[in-house]
């Protein structure tokens, strides 16, 4: 039983909205993807987004930016408290260490060129 999207934002039309990060317990649990969760990873869940689709996200209160991939999805309910989306503990200490919620811009990256600039930097060995 998986959550369903609401709303796919179209590619380069920003959201701005709260971003959170993950709670604890959803470590070890499997994502929308079938991925095991893990808070190192630079993945995040959002109800906006496709799933797979690569978006950067600026912390709007100290312009700091981190790119994760959409792998899973929220609960309804945090889309109603106005979150677009939960982060990792990755991302998030990247984005400046915020604690709880902080409001944000997320921007989708739907130029393959920027997908592949990403990979090589996930996987600078490759060429």
């Amino acid at each position: 039983m998986g959550i369903s999207q609401n709303k796919t934002t179209e590619p380069g039309k920003p959201l701005k909205g709260l971003a959170s990060i993950y709670a604890n317990r959803f470590v070890g649990l499997r994502t929308a993807t079938g991925e095991i969760f893990k808070h190192s990873n630079l993945t995040a869940a959002s109800n906006n987004f496709k799933i797979n689709s690569w978006v950067k996200v600026t912390n709007l209160s100290n312009m700091k930016s981190v790119i994760v991939r959409i792998n899973d999805r929220m609960h309804p309910r945090m889309a109603r408290m106005g979150r677009v989306v939960d982060l990792t503990k990755a991302a998030a200490k990247l984005l400046g260490n915020f604690d709880g919620i902080v409001g944000v811009k997320v921007e989708s990256l739907s130029d393959p060129a920027d997908v592949v600039k990403i990979e090589h930097f996930l996987d600078p060995v490759a060429d």
